[in-house]
């Protein structure tokens, strides 16, 4: 492998000047096509790469954004990333992606990791740590900085930044009314802890859908699986225990669970209990029957994150935060249509 040489040497060995190497190098018009030839020949021969640091403290823009998601395993993170990653890239930014796996510690360790220098800002869906400790002192010690910050999906109110949220109420809201179109009256919510934002915004959908249909909104009805574990023997019991006859999860992997756990009880999905779940990814799509869900459109969620970030790094703004709202939309398939 030859060595990498920098524009010192490329200047000496060619006997011209630094600045003649830097302007060659871009193509400058300043600069004689021989003598252009010249020194590009050079140093693709001898693998010159500009310091992408160097450039990077001169001109105080790393064009680097660090992105922070709880999971990477999840059908919605990948969209959002995706999203980011195709925003991003058109406009000239490089993408770093660290995942704090649910972890408040890692969450704290991957910013400040990133905020040495090596990023622009940062976009950022809170760990379920993080939202049960309601702690966020790590971001807003990132936005005193002056490093500025979006939060996706899982979001708080109590950090001031630029925001990119689902209208999680309404459309659980919107999922409910079309079980009780189809007949359904014994309507089950699966959910996660309430200090998920994105949950507890579905359960009050669900509730208010449930009570102005005037039917009764029994808390019995209401399953709370811990994200730490599996759930099974929670999910046996539940639909054990109680008359159901329409489900709404907060999450396909959820929807997907208790749709295997009913059909291995003796039930049709949907002639006896119909379901839908959050998410439109490829177990939805392939599951059996086909899960019908929530689209949250991660990429165009990930797009206006990569947007609202990039304009306040490049026109340096300071407060008159923006909360963006993307429209989920339901999609019927097989789990409740008969």
């Amino acid at each position: 492998m030859k060595k990498r040489v920098t524009l010192k040497q490329i200047a000496r060995e060619l006997e011209v000047s630094v600045s003649t190497v830097s302007k060659a190098l871009k193509n400058s018009e300043e600069i004689s096509r021989d003598t252009k030839d010249k020194i590009q020949a050079f140093a693709k021969l001898y693998n010159y790469r500009p310091n992408n640091i160097a450039l990077s403290l001169k001109n105080k823009n790393t064009k680097n954004i660090g992105v922070i998601i709880p999971d990477i395993v999840h059908h919605f993170f990948t969209t959002v990333f995706r999203g980011i990653e195709q925003y991003a890239g058109k406009k000239g930014y490089n993408v770093m992606i660290c995942v704090s796996d649910e972890s408040f510690e890692k969450e704290v360790l991957n910013m400040e990791l990133l905020a040495n220098g090596s990023v622009d800002g940062f976009i950022l869906s809170l760990s379920a740590e993080t939202q049960e400790r309601n702690d966020y002192n790590h971001i807003k010690e990132v936005l005193g900085q002056g490093i500025p910050v979006v939060l996706f999906d899982r979001v708080s109110k109590d950090v001031l930044c630029d925001k990119v949220i689902l209208n999680d109420q309404e459309i659980a809201y919107e999922a409910v009314k079309v079980m009780i179109g189809s007949g359904k009256t014994k309507i089950a919510l699966v959910t996660t802890e309430n200090y998920f934002n994105v949950s507890s915004n579905r359960a009050q959908g669900f509730e208010k859908a449930i009570r102005d249909a005037n039917l009764a909104f029994d808390e019995n009805l209401i399953l709370t699986l811990p994200y730490q574990s599996e759930g099974d023997e929670l999910i046996r019991d539940f639909f054990e225990s109680n008359t159901i006859d329409a489900v709404l999860c907060v999450n396909e992997i959820f929807a997907i669970k208790c749709m295997d756990v009913v059909q291995r009880q003796g039930k049709r999905v949907p002639e006896d209990i119909s379901f839908i779940g959050f998410t439109n990814g490829i177990l939805s799509k392939y599951s059996t029957p086909r899960l019908s869900t929530v689209a949250q459109h991660g990429e165009r969620m990930g797009e206006t994150a990569a947007k609202l970030l990039i304009d306040r790094i490049e026109n340096d703004v300071d407060d008159n935060f923006r909360t963006e709202v993307i429209s989920g939309t339901l999609i019927q398939r097989d789990s409740t249509i008969n």
